[in-house]
């Protein structure tokens, strides 16, 4: 086996979600498990150089991790020749210029998203990495989930029939910050920070959509700010000025129709923290994070409505696990090796910036929506 480093420039690993899921259970994993194999002998090493702005921040996490390099000169590693990749979870607000720079650097980029905090903007990126000829991805986790990937399953092998709907319930209440702290950042619930449950969700939404059951073709969304005051890491209250709820309606191409609600302010009373159920002609599912339930056509019950007695259905023991029948990795580290094996042997890949763009312009086309009260058509974009 011959072994090849790859060296990669992570910004906003200091994050939440940088540091669990991109750094620790993705890129430090596959160090864990000695590499990421390509198959032709080769094995390929990551090598992350930790970035951000509090460099005290960045030298406690690669201490802990026996990790040595950190910098805190964004352009300086980025005029680095052994640097392949630059991968961003900072701020929305800061992505666009910081990508942009690494497209312009020559550098291969993986990034969150939303991957701007517009569609000119994001459009403009995907265009850049065309004509530099890097290879860039988006990250899009949630279709990399084993209920979504258990649920591809059913829509590939024909399991609905034709699609009618699509339900998706998303959210969980998010501590004010008074007398518990919040469990997300302050920073989300200001809109001129780059705030707001459309732009970090609907971007989820259109992915999950695309991939399984066709392209958005329409939005009608409301947004809404029901927590109008909140408190931050230090305890100072502040105005919330970015929505945290967000009711949309989609139409797919195809013709089924989608209804998601997104709320961080919402109590759980279901499985998961997301789950999305499919109605189809020949039978239903509902898919959450991990697992899958269905219900076949020919296994249908016949509710019959009557409130003058009580229910003696127990409705959920009427649907059926759907097996794992494989194992599941975290769905960061799986598309992480994806988008390595495209960069380093060329492997396809789909989920490309231009991908990220529609995500964008679905948050966008989805918060006019709510502020004019109209539908509006989701028309295609393209290079």
């Amino acid at each position: 086996m011959t072994r090849k480093t790859v060296r990669i420039a992570m910004n906003g690993v200091t994050g939440r979600m940088g540091y669990r899921q991109h750094l620790v259970r993705s890129i430090l994993a596959l160090r864990d498990q000695g590499g990421l194999d390509l198959g032709d002998g080769t094995v390929l090493w990551p090598e992350p150089i930790l970035l951000g702005r509090r460099e005290h921040a960045l030298r406690e996490i690669a201490e802990r991790h026996g990790l040595d390099q950190v910098s805190t000169d964004v352009d300086a590693v980025l005029a680095d020749p052994s640097v392949d990749i630059y991968f961003d979870s900072q701020v929305t607000s800061a992505r666009e210029e910081a990508l942009t720079k690494a497209i312009t650097a020559g550098k291969h980029v993986y990034t969150e998203k939303p991957i701007a905090t517009g569609l000119a903007g994001a459009l403009a990126l995907a265009r850049l990495a065309h004509g530099k000829g890097v290879k860039h991805g988006v990250v899009q986790d949630k279709i990399f989930l084993p209920g979504l990937l258990k649920l591809k399953r059913l829509v590939d092998g024909g399991f609905f029939g034709r699609i009618l709907s699509v339900r998706g319930e998303f959210g969980y209440w998010v501590f004010e910050g008074d007398w518990q702290p919040a469990q997300r950042p302050s920073w989300n619930y200001r809109a001129e920070d780059g705030g707001g449950i459309v732009v970090d969700m609907f971007p989820h939404w259109e992915y999950v959509l695309h991939e399984l059951f066709g392209r958005v073709t329409s939005v009608q969304a409301l947004a809404a700010t029901h927590i109008p005051r909140r408190w931050d890491e230090n305890g100072k209250p502040y105005d919330a000025t970015a929505d945290d709820a967000a009711y949309g309606v989609f139409e797919l191409e195809g013709g089924a129709v989608a209804q998601i609600n997104s709320s961080w302010a919402v109590r759980v009373h279901r499985d998961e923290l997301v789950e999305f159920q499919v109605d189809g002609t020949e039978g239903s599912a509902v898919a959450g994070l991990r697992g899958c339930r269905v219900q076949h056509r020919s296994a249908t019950p016949k509710p019959v409505w009557n409130p003058d007695v009580p229910a003696t259905d127990a409705f959920r023991d009427q649907w059926q696990e759907v097996p794992d029948n494989a194992e599941f990795d975290n769905g960061f580290k799986a598309q992480w090796e994806l988008f390595l094996k495209h960069v380093h042997a060329d492997a396809p890949y789909r989920w490309d910036l231009l991908a990220g763009a529609r995500g964008v312009q679905l948050a966008e086309l989805g918060l006019k929506s709510s502020a004019e009260g109209r539908r509006i058509d989701v028309p295609e974009i393209s290079l």
